[in-house]
């Protein structure tokens, strides 16, 4: 019995899929010391390209992790809020909204993918696979095994570093996936007063993230990172800005401060959804003076139990001295 759990333990950390575009993210949570999150970054791509955690911790001592998943719709969200608190208890959830504000469908399947295969089975995981996916397509993506067991001629190197005597480099990833291209974009010059384009869904799962994170005790900051914001874009953001302020909570259009970041528009884009890596820097440093004086959020640095933050710098700096002397795989 226990040769056969060994095995089937081995055969699921190698032939699972691994992406850090969310997969990631979400299982690496799992590896995370409990209760040592302070700040949880959570939404879309525009979360884990555009917060940096390792200048977070480096520059203001914030134990923060970017809990996020490509295009990821708000009722997966609130899923994995409550999975979060299995092994969390965060002071500040930031929330970005882009995903509601761009993509208005019920069931998105682009990239979804992305947010299920992380997640250990659960109830919870059965309770946020039935409002995502329609029943005829559930065999799609669930049971995760069934999905990517016949990987066998697609692994590479890094999916034998997946078990638990690499719990130390595990634990050192916060979720941050820094993006290293350089695409010029024209800055957008955007006025709308109108509130529209939250869906029913949407809203509904708004509330419920709201309702939770008040629950919990803990404050809820809704956020929209800087990219190239569309008018409809901002109808929507002008719409959450309002139930914000029903809600007593924040919300910061940060598409409203590029200048006093100092975004430049030629040099700080990946694409004209994400910044790259000199972007997220900008952005984080406005973003952690926000955090720094929240009253809540301590400063760990030189704390028992925080090694892997000073780790997951070293790690980001070495990925950018790859990227400097031109030795990255893949940038």
């Amino acid at each position: 019995m226990i040769l056969f759990l060994l095995t089937i333990y081995l055969a699921s950390s190698i032939l699972s899929i691994k992406s850090e575009h969310g997969i990631d993210q979400q299982a690496g949570l799992y590896w995370q010391r409990e209760n040592s999150i302070d700040v949880v970054m959570m939404g879309t791509s525009h979360i884990h390209c555009d917060v940096n955690t390792a200048l977070l911790w480096e520059k203001y001592g914030i134990a923060a992790y970017d809990y996020s998943g490509a295009e990821q719709p708000l009722w997966m969200t609130y899923f994995y809020l409550k999975e979060l608190y299995k092994y969390q208890k965060p002071e500040v959830v930031v929330l970005d909204l882009y995903a509601p504000a761009r993509l208005k469908d019920d069931y998105q399947y682009k990239w979804i993918a992305e947010n299920i295969y992380g997640m250990r089975f659960s109830f919870n995981k059965l309770q946020m696979l039935a409002v995502s996916v329609e029943p005829q397509k559930i065999f799609n993506y669930f049971p995760s095994f069934a999905v990517y067991h016949n990987r066998y001629d697609d692994l590479e190197k890094e999916d034998f570093q997946n078990f638990w005597w690499d719990m130390e480099e595990k634990e050192s990833f916060k979720g941050y996936t820094p993006y290293w291209g350089i695409w010029a974009q024209k800055r957008p010059q955007i006025q709308s007063e109108e509130e529209s384009g939250l869906t029913k869904k949407s809203e509904k799962y708004l509330r419920k993230i709201i309702a939770y994170t008040k629950k919990k005790g803990t404050e809820l900051v809704l956020i929209s990172a800087p990219y190239i914001v569309t008018s409809q874009d901002k109808e929507t953001y002008n719409q959450i800005e309002e139930i914000a302020r029903q809600e007593g909570i924040p919300f910061i259009d940060y598409n409203e401060s590029y200048d006093e970041m100092g975004l430049d528009f030629e040099k700080d884009f990946n694409d004209d959804s994400h910044l790259n890596y000199w972007g997220s820097c900008k952005f984080t440093d406005y973003l952690g003076e926000f955090l720094n004086a929240c009253d809540r959020v301590p400063d760990r640095r030189g704390q028992e139990g925080y090694a892997s933050w000073d780790v997951h710098v070293d790690l980001v700096a070495r990925q950018l001295e790859s990227y400097e002397d031109g030795t990255m795989e893949d940038p």
